[in-house]
């Protein structure tokens, strides 16, 4: 009986890039939704339209992959963090554009909320046991040191900011305002999907985070 890696070698997709891309796009769709548990196999293979024989191909398990597409999403967040290029910056241009950065993105993409919301009800496993995700939160936290000393020398950004609890306090911000966006508007009454909705809460967070910053 031929291996698992020798049986998808001879599925015409088995070297493509592409299929590996619509593998992860579907897991990530999928381990959102229901969490590493109730994610089904069959189904992220029939959500990215390949034989679930490629999933194993590239990624070994079901938790190889939820592994992978954990450590992608941070990647990718840290990677255009990077191409902001915050150090061209000004100071406070380059901690407003973060901040608003960082709320964008998860505007842009519930399904890092729903990774989150999974993996922090397992105990975070995965993302404590992962270097790679802990080696793309480092050079971010450097970088956040660096805008707060520069800050500080050009006497806008007041001292005594710790760069991760900035970070913790920003991305609190962002992160409960769309991982209890349904819940928040019936209490309150407000649509809060609007594009205004979005909009107003985005510069609330922005105006917010760089009060607390100036000197």
């Amino acid at each position: 009986m031929p291996t698992r890696r020798a049986a998808a070698s001879s599925t015409p997709d088995a070297d493509s890039s592409a299929a590996r891309a619509a593998i992860l796009a579907a897991a990530r769709a999928e381990f959102s939704a229901k969490g590493l548990t109730g994610a089904r196999v069959n189904e992220i293979a029939a959500r990215a339209g390949v034989n679930k024989q490629l999933l194993y191909y590239y990624f070994g398990s079901k938790e190889d992959l939820y592994r992978t597409a954990l450590e992608v999403v941070y990647t990718e967040i840290r990677t255009q963090e990077r191409s902001l290029k915050l150090g061209d910056m000004k100071p406070e241009e380059a901690m407003a554009a973060l901040i608003g950065f960082s709320f964008d993105y998860l505007a842009q993409h519930p399904d890092f909320i729903g990774l989150l919301n999974h993996e922090n009800a397992q105990g975070a496993p995965h993302v404590r046991d992962s270097s790679a995700i802990r080696d793309t939160n480092s050079p971010l936290i450097e970088l956040i040191a660096k805008t707060l000393a520069r800050g500080i020398r050009a006497k806008v950004f007041r001292r005594g900011i710790d760069p991760v609890e900035l970070y913790i306090s920003v991305a609190g911000m962002s992160y409960f305002f769309f991982s209890n966006r349904l819940t928040l508007a019936s209490i309150f009454d407000r649509d809060l999907q609007s594009e205004a909705a979005v909009s107003a809460y985005r510069a609330h967070v922005v105006s917010f985070a760089m009060a607390g910053l100036r000197a």
